[in-house]
């Protein structure tokens, strides 16, 4: 059966994009957002989204996270980073492997997100309810990585890490 062995398609056009805000001295919370449309209704994400065109992952990034909850540089972004691993996994319905770059966006805790059509509800989730509240073993990592890299004032390479939004901004 030449089918199987072409193997999955592989697919790296999507992006995560992991919201997190600081309330008070050392507490984190990071933002959820509520399907409200298609085959995830009613499941708890983070902002995701498909790159246009010829943007770049972090421009992407920057789109949708204005697009999904409304924040930008103008309201309540404080800050943008890579996070060094990749979110993969697989879709046996698309009989797909995606490799989704993965960001994350520091908000002002005073700026609650605007959310669009496709979601209906959002929360805020404490860094001890994370591990019951993102699904995804990808997702878990990935703030686990916030944690470690990018929250701490003493980070040794949150610098290296942060991204110049005024060059992921989309044109």
């Amino acid at each position: 059966d030449t089918a199987c062995m072409a193997g999955p398609e592989i697919r790296a056009d999507i992006v995560d994009v992991y919201v997190f805000r600081r309330v008070g001295p050392v507490a984190v919370e990071f933002l959820q957002m509520r399907r409200a449309q298609g085959a995830l209704t009613g499941t708890w994400h983070p902002v995701m989204g498909h790159c246009d065109g010829d943007e770049t992952a972090a421009q992407t990034a920057v789109r949708e996270l204005a697009e999904e909850t409304s924040y930008s540089t103008a309201r309540g972004l404080m800050g943008l980073w890579q996070i060094e691993s990749l979110n993969s996994y697989f879709l046996a319905s698309h009989n797909t492997i995606v490799l989704s770059p993965c960001f994350a966006a520091q908000v002002r805790p005073d700026v609650e997100p605007t959310l669009d059509a496709s979601h209906d509800d959002y929360r805020w989730v404490k860094r001890d309810h994370v591990y019951r509240t993102f699904l995804w073993p990808g997702q878990r990592q990935a703030i686990s990585q916030i944690m470690r890299d990018i929250v701490p004032t003493d980070s040794p390479v949150a610098a290296m890490l942060r991204i110049d939004l005024d060059g992921a901004t989309p044109a």
